[in-house]
């Protein structure tokens, strides 16, 4: 009986596009999906595609003169759907897609923007809609896009400190107006919690390898969990519900993978409990996180500490030779995602049977 219940992954729909792939993301509430990349003359392009009878069919690309290495639809409504991007030069942009036009562009950062994200567009009583990057340059900056020109805020070394390359960087606690969270990691495995509120420095922690990637498990409820992927096939999954003063959070640690760099780590929209990891031999895993019988543990001097679930796999499948660099639920149809890797290839993804998990 349990083979029955165990989740398949399968390849629905596979295209080879023959360049470049950095990062794809469903259009909100759509049928559609955009694959962000690089041509081999160095240019950068957003590809729209729709799924139509089984088939992905290109209905529009954007070329523009730099590379665009990260997207995201979060800091937009569902109506207006524009997508945020950001470039091998530094450049965040604003994208209108159904004008094919950019509406929104600033160059702050000094360097590559490796990773974006956002928070605000389609979610009631969270916050101001903001945008959050991470680059090159050492610095996380969130904009809001209703400000033209320079951050709201700026998460940079102090002086003297050696700056470092920022390489994933997401939003989280996100359940007021007042409250909200950046995680950021950093190529020599520092990863940090800034407090958006109070405009500090929360926490911190170094996983000994370079940080590819970091996700709540919800952006906009009380933080929960955060999933952070490294270098060495390693991820760590942090609660984020209970800090204490002196240990910080609870954590779990899975080293077992011999699959090469965790790239990306994303959660099921509709059960947070639940995660795949892409790994640098085109493994896709599926994760389910067990809470433990009691999430919170206090000690004689009335201290509360959490204490750190278990993990375990529910399925893994190799889809593609290179890594697997980005990944995208929908969050519409459960189960169904979108995938890009090193072998230029844009995937779309079908899980099965996750309802029974």
């Amino acid at each position: 009986m349990e083979d029955l219940e165990t989740p398949q992954i399968i390849t629905h729909i596979e295209n080879n596009l023959n360049h470049s792939l950095f990062d794809c993301k469903w259009v909100p509430c759509s049928a559609k999906f955009v694959v962000i990349g690089s041509l081999p003359k160095g240019s950068g392009t957003i590809e729209l595609f729709e799924i139509n009878s089984g088939e992905a069919k290109k209905i529009k690309e954007i070329e523009r003169p730099n590379s665009f290495k990260c997207g995201t639809f979060g800091a937009s409504n569902d109506v207006e759907r524009k997508l945020a991007t950001g470039d091998f030069k530094g450049t965040l942009e604003i994208w209108d897609l159904e004008k094919s036009c950019q509406v929104y562009i600033t160059k702050e950062h000094t360097d590559i923007i490796n990773s974006i994200d956002g928070m605000g567009g389609n979610t009631m009583n969270c916050g101001a809609p903001e945008i959050v990057t991470g680059s090159r340059d050492g610095t996380v900056k969130v904009w809001d896009p209703r400000q033209r020109g320079k951050p709201v805020a700026n998460m940079q070394p102090m002086k003297g400190e050696t700056k470092r390359d920022c390489w994933t960087v997401a939003f989280g606690n996100s359940f007021s107006d007042t409250e909200r969270i950046v995680m950021a990691g950093y190529d020599n495995g520092d990863l940090k919690m800034f407090d958006l509120r109070t405009m500090s420095l929360r926490w911190e922690c170094n996983l000994k390898n370079g940080v590819c990637s970091v996700e709540f498990d919800r952006k906009d409820i009380p933080m929960n969990k955060i999933v952070a992927t490294t270098l060495e096939g390693k991820f760590h999954v942090f609660d984020v519900r209970t800090q204490n003063p002196r240990k910080g959070f609870a954590q779990v640690l899975d080293n077992s993978s011999k699959s090469g760099t965790i790239w990306v780590a994303r959660h099921l929209p509709q059960n947070r409990d639940l995660f795949v990891t892409c790994a640098g031999n085109g493994q896709v895993s599926l994760w389910k996180y067990q809470y433990p019988e009691q999430r919170v543990r206090t000690d004689d001097k009335g201290v509360a500490s959490g204490v750190p679930g278990k993990l375990q796999r529910l399925q893994r499948m190799v889809i593609s030779s290179q890594p697997i660099n980005a990944l995208d639920w929908n969050r519409d149809h459960t189960g169904l995602a979108i995938a890009t890797a090193y072998d230029q290839c844009i995937r779309v993804l079908i899980t099965t049977k996750l309802n029974l998990h």
